[in-house]
Order: structure tokens, then C-alpha cells, then sequence
């Protein structure tokens, strides 16, 4: 019976020390109650509570956690429905508010969260909702974090981990998005068309003007060669004209014979002819040419008097 008791005493001794030790780990905050009601909040390290009196509450995780949001259907702006998941990183702050202002703490932010999803999402497009995915986030977490600030709750961050439109509607995207891409396709091969073409008429149009420039050069030359032929032709009338007036018949003769040669050679030239009649005599122009050899004759000689005048007068008087 002695020894009974005796195992009794043991045992409360224990278990009041138990009660009265209390060692929190790092990473963690209790809450302390007496009788029931919170008093305070043990952080971690040794502590010593009254049995019986005093007792631990919740054990509250002071660590940043992670809590995963299931996938759900949420409609877009545009009626599609895409299925969306995601993850929250938050901190409990203040173990008291965590332990007592919220039930369940995981629960109520998880709901709080999804609601916002859907509310975020429903209120932009398909497209928007695909591309904008940093703007969901930095929204998601500026009302999630407000909302749990009074459970002593910071919301470190969101992220969407998925955004999955239907299989019928990414179909659809995909015969878009081909369609686009051979929009512009077709668009780069009009403008390369168009480019050539505007190249393509450059190009004849320097050419027309360069051509224009070569005829128009052409002209001038031409117009020039034939003013200094009239020029030529003029001078010729002019010496043979002194010639007649000084008494020299020859000088007629010779521009007569080249009158005559010069229509010969055209008459000959004509593809249309092939019998020429001829109505003046042989001698005639036998005649006009032995008036030529004369003129020829006459000239020579007075350059041969002419060149012995300028020898004679370049001879030195002799010495005395």
C-alpha cells in the first residue's frame, strides 16, 4: 500500500513539473492562459508557469509558410472559363491575434484567397488574364494582405501557378494566332512587292532620263556639226565668189564638179534606184574636173611664192 502511494507521488511530482517547466522551441510563440483566458505569450527559450493555474493555449509557427490553392473554374470578362491555381508564402506576426481573432487561420485565409481569385480574374479578358499575370499577382496580394492584417497575418506573397483555358478554346487560340502570323507574312511580302515595284520604276525612270540626256546631247552635237558644216559651206561660197570676181573661172568649175559629185553619191545611195539617166555631157564634167587640177595647180603655186618670200626675208645681210 506504501509503496502505491508512493508511486502516486512520484507521478504527480512529475507531471507538475512538467507543468511548471515549459521550453519553447525557436521558430514558435505560445500563448498562456489562466484558467481559460490569455494572459500572454512565451517566446522561445525556458519558462516556469504555476500548474494548474496557468496552462499553454496555442502553438503558434512564427516561421513563413506556404499554403498551396487548390485549382478552381473561374469566368473571365469575356464568358471563358479557365482554370486557375496558385500559392501564398505568409507570416504569422502576432501569435495572440492568429490564436484568437480567426478560427482557423489556414481555413480562412484559403477561402479569402480563392474568393479574390475569382474576383480578380472575372473582372479582366481572356487575354489580359494570360499576359498579365504580374498585375494579378501584385493585386491579389495588396487585398489579401490587407484583409488579414487584423489576425496578425502578413502575406508575403502570391503567385498563380496556372491559368488553363479549355481545350476547345486553346484550339481556337492557336488557329488565331496562325492566322495572325500569316497576316503578317502576307503583309511583309505586299510591302517586299511594293518595294520592288517602287525600285523597279526608279530604276526606269533614271534610265528614261539618262536616255533623254544622251538624245538630247546627240541633238546638240548633231545642230553643231551641221552649223559648222553651213559655217564651212558658207566660207566656201564666199572664196569661190572672190575667185569669179577676180577672173578666175576654175573656181566655178571646181564648185559646180562638187555640187555634182556630192548629188552622184546621194542618187547612188538610194536603195530605190536602179538606173540612173544622166543628162549632161562626159566632157562637161571632165571639163569641170580639169578646172579643179588648175585651181589645185594656181594654189600650190602661191604657197610656193609665198614660202620662198619668208625665207628670203629670215636670210642675214652679208658681212663687210
Amino acid at each position: 500500500m506504501g509503496s502505491i502511494v508512493a508511486l502516486v507521488v512520484v507521478f504527480v511530482v512529475v507531471i507538475l513539473l512538467s507543468k511548471l517547466v515549459r521550453v519553447v522551441p525557436q521558430g514558435y510563440e505560445w500563448t498562456v492562459e489562466l484558467f481559460g483566458k490569455y494572459t500572454g505569450t512565451l517566446t522561445p527559450g525556458l519558462h516556469f508557469l504555476i500548474p494548474i493555474m496557468y496552462g499553454i493555449g496555442r502553438k503558434m509557427n512564427m516561421m513563413e509558410q506556404v499554403l498551396d490553392v487548390p485549382s478552381q473554374d473561374v469566368i473571365t470578362k469575356d464568358n471563358a472559363v479557365v482554370r486557375v491555381d496558385g500559392v501564398v508564402f505568409y507570416q504569422v506576426l502576432d501569435a495572440a491575434k492568429a490564436a484568437y481573432e480567426v478560427a482557423n487561420l489556414e481555413g480562412a485565409a484559403l477561402a479569402l484567397i480563392m474568393t479574390n481569385i475569382r474576383t480578380v480574374l472575372g473582372s479582366m479578358d481572356l487575354d489580359e488574364s494570360l499576359s498579365q499575370r504580374d498585375a494579378i499577382n501584385a493585386k491579389l496580394l495588396g487585398v489579401i494582405d490587407e484583409a488579414t492584417h487584423p489576425w496578425g497575418v502578413k502575406v508575403t506573397r502570391i503567385e498563380i501557378k496556372d491559368i488553363s483555358p479549355p481545350r476547345d478554346l486553346v484550339d481556337a487560340m492557336a488557329r488565331q494566332m496562325k492566322a495572325e502570323r500569316e497576316k503578317r507574312a502576307n503583309i511583309l511580302d505586299a510591302e517586299g512587292f511594293r518595294q520592288a515595284a517602287i525600285l523597279k520604276a526608279e530604276g526606269e525612270k533614271q534610265s528614261a532620263i539618262l536616255e533623254a540626256e544622251g538624245k538630247k546631247e546627240a541633238a546638240f552635237r548633231e545642230a553643231e556639226a551641221r552649223e559648222r558644216k553651213a559655217e564651212a559651206e558658207a566660207k566656201a561660197t564666199t572664196m569661190v565668189s572672190t575667185a569669179i570676181a577676180g577672173g578666175d573661172v576654175n573656181a566655178l568649175n571646181y564648185f559646180v564638179a562638187n555640187n555634182y559629185v556630192e548629188a552622184l553619191k546621194e542618187m547612188a545611195k538610194s536603195p530605190n534606184q536602179k538606173m540612173l539617166l544622166l543628162p549632161i555631157e562626159a566632157t562637161g564634167i571632165l571639163g569641170s574636173l580639169a578646172g579643179i587640177a588648175e585651181l589645185a595647180k594656181d594654189s600650190l603655186a602661191q604657197q610656193q611664192t609665198r614660202t620662198q618670200a619668208a625665207n628670203a626675208d629670215r636670210t642675214p645681210p652679208p658681212i663687210r
